[in-house]
């Protein structure tokens, strides 16, 4: 087989991409793979762009979704040499007055520092660490499979309709606003279900052996490990390869793109069939995310020295504050104070400080296209229950959810779950079907976070869709081997 004639071709090498590409690859097909950036990882680069021997995160952090994930499970990143480092302190969410809600790896600990909603916390968090695989292979499934463990299922249901984000079973502040923060992790309007449902499936993770990990070095040694294996079985990458019609791309039996939506009908919108064109052109996309890096020479001086430990930081207020930003955010609104997530991986990698100077990650949720440079907005928000962290910062660089697609045109208006988590398109998304990767052209199929199971770093939605593909165009229906 010669370069040119590959079994099929892969357009995108984030997450989801290098997963499907692996799958094809180990299966035995020739594998090529384009991507229009200059080097390959999509959301798991990590790169200097402030200071030449500082490196930061341009997508993704921090990863919960790892652990629970059946591909990233048998591929084994550890076993390949990458090291995800677990703080034992998971996450954190400072008020503005009084104590902090600190979630940390320890069930026991957590329930202890949270008073009275301590017994409340385990009645929610406990069976779901339980059974904390199958609630994985649960969620990030097809989600048109019946459930492995229907015992999983029995429990998150439930208590995701009950609990609405973070809504009466907890009464106190603290652990409200320490779950609501969780739930702000949907990027949609709270309190709903799909927030419930995510506070409950990240707020367990916590508590489970795999925690919310962050690679040693950056998210890269995720994506490098993929790349690695891929080039082992014969795959190839063709960076600074942009595809803007399909029939650009060499023949290949199959072809997954992991794009969204809007991605497929810039490729191939004209060969599409008009209903499903139009199903994909009401597809919905989900507020913004405006990415804040800055260099400072120091940890964050938190008002609370405890939340210093945390790998993650939730910056929202209370509760009925989140509730209100998110929301204003969904209706195009924009605020002053808008929910931020933080990340000062030297807290739980230390070799991410070099010369006393370290990076510091962070998104705030903005309306949908927001033109505002968020480096204020955000500096403000942590300087707010950090006083003295303006004082720390070298250097600065912000990127307006207007412009989040110029990286990565999947994060379209800056929407970074590439596509609304409304109870509807989480079911159904990128449209109604029984195989929700399979598009109508012969041989093409999605395998981006607008399918089955969603946003995160799982590679799920690429291992499925290649899955898919294996079985309808070469006829093979058994899963290949993904060990090291």
């Amino acid at each position: 087989m010669s370069e040119a004639e590959p079994d099929a071709v892969v357009v995108g090498s984030g997450p989801n991409g290098l997963a499907a590409a692996v799958t094809l690859a180990r299966a035995g097909l020739g594998v090529q793979v384009y991507e229009r950036a200059d080097t390959p990882g999509g959301g798991l680069r990590t790169v200097p762009l402030l200071d030449p021997d500082v490196v930061h995160d341009v997508c993704a952090a921090v990863h919960p979704m790892v652990w629970p994930s059946r591909f990233m499970r048998r591929f084994d990143l550890e076993a390949r040499g990458v090291r995800m480092l677990r703080p034992d302190l998971a996450y954190a969410h400072p008020l503005p007055k009084g104590e902090p809600g600190l979630a940390h790896a320890d069930l026991d600990r957590t329930c202890a520092g949270l008073g009275e909603d301590g017994p409340r916390w385990r009645r929610l968090m406990e069976p779901l660490v339980r059974r904390g695989r199958g609630v994985g292979d649960l969620v990030l499934s097809d989600l048109r499979s019946l459930p492995a463990d229907p015992w999983a299922a029995a429990l998150l249901g439930p208590r995701a309709l009950a609990q609405r984000a973070g809504g009466r079973p907890l009464r106190t502040e603290r652990a409200r606003a320490l779950l609501t923060g969780v739930a702000g992790h949907v990027i949609g309007p709270l309190p709903s279900l799909p927030g419930s449902a995510v506070s409950l499936l990240l707020g367990h993770l916590a508590h489970t052996p795999g925690g919310w990990p962050i690679p040693e070095g950056g998210s890269a040694s995720v994506a490098d490990a993929l790349i690695a294996d891929l080039r082992a079985h014969g795959g190839r990458i063709h960076t600074g390869s942009e595809v803007t019609d399909l029939r650009d791309l060499p023949p290949a039996r199959a072809m997954l793109l992991d794009v969204a939506p809007r991605g497929l009908l810039h490729m191939g919108g004209g060969l599409l069939p008009d209903r499903y064109r139009m199903a994909l052109e009401r597809f919905r996309y989900a507020p913004g995310a405006a990415k804040a890096d800055f260099v400072v020479s120091g940890p964050i001086p938190w008002r609370d020295p405890e939340v210093g430990r945390a790998g993650t930081v939730h910056l929202g207020g209370t509760q009925a504050q989140m509730f209100h930003a998110e929301s204003e955010a969904v209706r195009g609104r924009q605020v002053e104070e808008p929910f931020v997530l933080l990340v000062d991986p030297a807290v739980t990698d230390p070799s991410r400080e070099v010369g006393g100077l370290r990076p510091v990650w962070a998104y705030a949720h903005v309306p949908n296209g927001d033109p505002r440079d968020p480096v204020d907005l955000v500096r403000r928000r942590i300087e707010s229950f950090a006083p003295g962290f303006t004082d720390t910062i070298v250097s600065a660089r912000g990127v307006p959810a207007s412009r989040m697609a110029e990286y990565n045109p999947n994060h379209v208006g800056g929407d970074i779950a590439a596509g609304a988590m409304t109870v509807w398109q989480t079911l159904a998304r990128p449209v109604p079907a029984l195989d929700p990767y399979r598009t109508p052209l012969t041989g093409v199929y999605l395998c981006s976070s607008s399918t089955p199971p969603g946003p995160g770093v799982h590679g799920m939605s690429g291992h499925l869709a290649a899955l898919s593909a294996l079985r309808r165009e070469f006829g093979i229906h058994e899963a290949p081997d993904l060990a090291p």
